[in-house]
């Protein structure tokens, strides 16, 4: 059986006799591959590794740079197809999703294609009587990233260019259960011109992680995860004076209001709950309709579609929502489908107790409606993650405004109306770091920056854009004055 292994200093490194953990294919529920585990002795090698190369590629201009990351934005296309199905049979997200995931990352891409513009600094001249002050960003050393199961493509690239691009030395421990696409990815950036030891991947579980927290040689961590675990990737590196920035999970709202488009609204319900199998930061677990009248339609739409959404494998061209990503999360999400029950809310659709013919043993679960939650219920508060969608009532504007800003996480929101004056009064009124209008999947353009607010992320900047610009270098400032003398001489 294939194995899957760690990439230091610009090969392939195994070690005999590793712990290992299987690498499963959702759609068939069958171990396609097992993943070599790393530990803190690993990860030494790379950052050690890391720390030799990464003088050398900081002190490159960053045009060369540039043109290094354009040429890896040329490789993933030229690739594309490749990557695509490694994170789709991973992962069990349909191929049209993992084609879209890798775009968004690829628009990460082609914005640091712009990093010598980005990483310039500030000039003053006369700042006093023969003075200037200038800036200067410079990278911070060796950083690593943590990226998640959801995006096994897009948040690799998320974290990785921007690190490289302004000079740092970079390690990359993906998760456990999608490896494959982020180690291909990284054998790009090698490809691409990249010197050996400047991107690294470490496999493995939380002993890396944890390492990778501790390791006095690496400067800055960033994260995305769970919030329980991104608020302990965070306190372990801010406690060892690391930066960091750690986002985490997310309940995201939907809120629909009585003058909006409900045909169009619930289309793009269904494409928020149930796309990638409601296994994404992104997606809208949750929609709040005002009215009662508002709610009953909404519902009386989703009885009739959600039917109609087709299940299938992540290669099946027609299907809209494949499996879950392992056994272990279809558990997790049966549990929490009953706890809304036994909790008193009213099971509308039940998605459990199905498998698909001829894949019996995939990780299959069909889309659930759940009607009546309320705020204080457990799998109300709870993020889910899967293809679950929670109706919660309100009578009043303020009422649903009042569900995304009083709940603890503050990830994103949608508003569904045809007001524009309703809509900036939620625009400005919500409490969450990314909002949509009309819009359910309010992910910024890779020329901002993705963030959310509350216990959906900890730091104080955000992936990708100039935000990660400024996390990935620290800035010099220079105050200099030069003495004035008689008429200048030859040198």
């Amino acid at each position: 059986m294939r194995t899957i292994s760690h990439f230091i200093n610009g090969q392939s490194v195994t070690r005999p006799g590793a712990l290992t953990s299987p690498v499963y294919d959702p759609s068939t529920g069958q171990v396609q591959a097992l993943l070599e585990h790393g530990d803190a002795a690993i990860l030494g090698e790379a950052v050690a590794a890391a720390k030799a190369a990464q003088p050398a590629w900081a002190a490159i201009d960053p045009l060369h740079r540039a043109r290094v990351i354009f040429r890896f934005k040329a490789l993933i296309e030229e690739h594309r197809q490749e990557l695509i199905y490694l994170m789709s049979s991973e992962h069990g997200k349909l191929l049209g999703d993992s084609n879209g995931e890798l775009q968004r990352g690829l628009d990460v891409v082609e914005f640091m294609c712009g990093v010598p513009h980005l990483q310039k600094g500030e000039f003053t001249q006369g700042a006093g009587p023969g003075v200037n002050v200038y800036s200067i960003r410079e990278p911070l050393g060796v950083v690593a990233g943590i990226p998640p199961f959801n995006f096994p493509g897009m948040i690799p690239l998320w974290m990785l260019t921007p690190a490289i691009a302004v000079g740092n030395a970079f390690i990359l421990k993906p998760s456990e259960r999608v490896p494959s696409a982020a180690l291909r990815i990284v054998e790009l950036a090698h490809e691409a011109g990249v010197p050996p030891g400047i991107v690294n991947v470490v496999q493995g579980v939380q002993e890396v992680g944890e390492a990778i927290g501790d390791h006095p040689d690496i400067k800055a961590v960033t994260f995305i995860g769970s919030t329980a675990v991104a608020k302990s990737v965070y306190a372990r590196g801010a406690g060892n004076g690391k930066r960091v920035l750690c986002l985490g999970g997310a309940k995201n709202h939907g809120v629909i209001l009585p003058d909006a488009d409900l045909d169009s609204a619930v289309v793009d319900i269904l494409a928020g709950a149930f796309g990638s199998a409601g296994e994404r930061c992104m997606a809208m677990p949750v929609i709040v309709p005002v009215g009662k009248e508002t709610a009953e339609a909404v519902r009386e739409r989703l009885l009739e579609e959600i039917p109609k959404l087709r299940i299938g494998v992540s290669t099946d061209p027609n299907a809209q929502m494949g499996p879950v990503v392992t056994p272990e999360n279809k558990k997790k999400i049966e549990s929490y489908i009953q706890l809304a029950v036994d909790e008193g809310a009213e099971l509308v659709i039940d998605g459990r107790g199905r498998s698909l013919p001829g894949h019996e043993e995939g990780f299959f679960l069909w889309p659930t409606l759940i009607d009546h939650a309320t705020q204080s219920m457990q799998s109300y508060q709870d993020e889910i993650f899967g293809p679950t969608l929670q109706i919660v009532r309100a009578e009043t504007f303020e009422e649903a405004l009042s569900y995304p800003n009083v709940h603890h996480q503050g990830n994103a929101v949608t508003v569904f109306t045809r007001s524009g004056d309703w809509a900036q009064r939620f625009v400005a009124g919500v409490e969450v770091g990314m909002v949509g209008v009309n819009f359910p999947l309010p992910t910024p353009v890779g020329y901002y920056s993705h963030g959310g607010w509350k216990n959906s992320a900890f730091g104080d900047l955000n992936q990708y854009g100039e935000d990660s610009i400024r996390f990935f270098t620290r800035t010099k400032n220079v105050t200099q004055r030069w003495p004035h003398g008689g008429p200048a001489t030859e040198l």
